[in-house]
Formats: C-alpha cells, structure tokens, sequence
C-alpha cells in the first residue's frame, strides 16, 4: 500500500525491487521507533508510584484492575491513553512524541477510552453479579 501511495516517488528505469525493499525497510524502522517509544513511556508508567495507590489496598488492587484492562486493548490505543491519561502530557505533546497529527492523537484516545469501555464491560459480564 505504501507503494502505491508513493508511487510518484518512483524513478522509471530504476529498480523497482530495491525501491519497494527501501520502503519496508523504512516501515520496519518506523514501527521498531514506535515500539521503543511506547516500551518506555509503559515502563514509566509502571514505575510511577501513585500516591492513590499506597492509601488503600482496595484502589491498589483497583489500579492492577486498570492495568490488566489496557493491555487488552491495542498498543498504539494504549500508547496514547497512557501518554494523555496518566503521563498527563497535552494532545499536541503526545502527538510530536508519536510523530502523529494532534487529531489524530485525539481520535486515538478517544477510541483507546471506547475500547477500554468495552473491555471493562466483557470483563463485568464475565465477573457477572456477584464481581460488582
């Protein structure tokens, strides 16, 4: 598809298979960034101590609740959930962090608070009454 896209890129007479190559090397280079990126900003998260967390151990075990649910839903999803949730950094900040658009950080949070509406749902229709 990116191909495709760049298809103008292309120089007649050159070599395709080469050029196609660079674009997949390119794609594999961009995800491995991203994929460092959101390792760090998790690893981060994980090591913050909440001060919520050390008040009670009913919002401790609410906070590994919460953990478990985002690792249910997609990691560029949770990646900025996490980055405009708990980092709380603006849209604009996590938006240059993913080397996105700032509405699409923002479509991306939204669908990351949808998905992990619906998990949390799944997960108190399995629990049913008597989890509540």
């Amino acid at each position: 598809m990116r191909a495709l896209d760049k298809a103008d890129g292309f120089t007649p007479g050159t070599n395709l298979r080469a050029w196609c190559f660079a674009i997949l090397r390119n794609l594999f280079l961009e995800q491995h960034r991203r994929g460092r990126r959101e390792r760090i900003a998790l690893e981060d998260y994980g090591h913050q101590p909440a001060s919520t967390a050390e008040s009670s151990p009913h919002t401790q075990t609410e906070m590994q609740e919460l953990e478990s649910l985002l690792w249910q839903i997609s990691p560029l999803l949770r990646e900025a959930l996490v980055l405009v949730g708990a980092k709380e950094l603006t849209y604009a900040e996590a938006a240059e962090i993913c080397e996105v658009e700032v509405g699409t950080m923002k479509a991306r949070v939204s669908r990351a608070r949808a998905a992990l509406k619906k998990v949390m749902a799944a997960q108190d229709q399995k629990n049913g009454p008597e989890g509540s």
